[in-house]
């Protein structure tokens, strides 16, 4: 295939993501990686919004088993997760790639308010448009953000970036040796094995508004461009039928 399988994607990446090895906070080498990734697939002409989210930072459920209100805690990740863009975004423009901030809280010095039409404008521009702070409600993950956004903005797939796991397991690869790897699945099949792949909300909301999701491992270089030239790495979720 010598164009791109997708038009316009929703890249989901973790905290962890970047975090790296190092387990917590940003690590450089992660994010010149992930950022020189996004600047190849920009060049095959792929719009690119990107959710990311605050685990290497904050975790609003760690927080509340700490005995932390819950709105409290996930108002703390959503504010992480807007650190985690920021530093995208910086790392982004000193490849030469235009980039937007488009937070859901309001926070007019750092980044643009949330605003549908502005997104898909700085899409068909050719910028990369990072969406922070969830979806600014506490009790909804930056899973739940990802499948949100992508139906917003009418994205034809949701690309899962996973650190050091090249897919979807029956059970974690990283602890178990026997995991056995899933090619495909349906977002049912998600939701009635318990799954870890993303939580029940954007799981409905993926399957709702029939948008795919392939699962992958970023840290291996050029995969975000393997995967939209159509190979078959990780796992590829999709609605009902497989």
């Amino acid at each position: 295939m010598s164009t791109p399988k997708y038009k316009r994607v929703v890249l989901k990446l973790s905290g962890e993501a970047l975090a790296g090895d190092q387990g917590y906070g940003i690590d450089s080498a992660v994010l010149t990686s992930i950022s020189r990734q996004i600047k190849e697939i920009i060049h095959l002409g792929v719009e690119v919004a990107i959710v990311v989210g605050g685990g290497n930072i904050w975790r609003g459920i760690a927080g509340t088993k700490r005995g932390m209100d819950r709105a409290t805690a996930d108002y703390m990740g959503m504010l992480a997760t807007v650190m985690n863009s920021l530093a995208l975004q910086d790392s982004l423009e000193s490849m030469d790639v235009a980039t937007r901030v488009q937070s859901s809280i309001e926070m007019r010095q750092i980044a643009e308010p949330y605003i549908r039409r502005r997104a898909i404008r700085h899409l068909e521009k050719g910028r990369v448009v990072i969406f922070a702070a969830g979806n600014g409600n506490p009790y909804f993950s930056t899973d739940t953000t990802a499948a949100l956004r992508a139906a917003e903005i009418e994205a034809e797939v949701i690309l899962m970036a996973k650190n050091n796991v090249d897919g979807v397991y029956n059970t974690d690869p990283r602890i178990d040796p026997n995991a056995e790897k899933y090619d495909t699945l349906t977002f049912l099949e998600v939701l009635n094995k318990g799954l870890a792949v993303m939580d029940s909300t954007a799981s409905s909301l993926c399957m709702d508004n029939n948008i795919p999701l392939i699962v992958f491992n970023i840290t291996t270089e050029g995969n975000i461009r393997r995967v939209l030239m159509g190979e078959y790495i990780g796992t590829v979720v999709r609605g009902n039928h497989k």
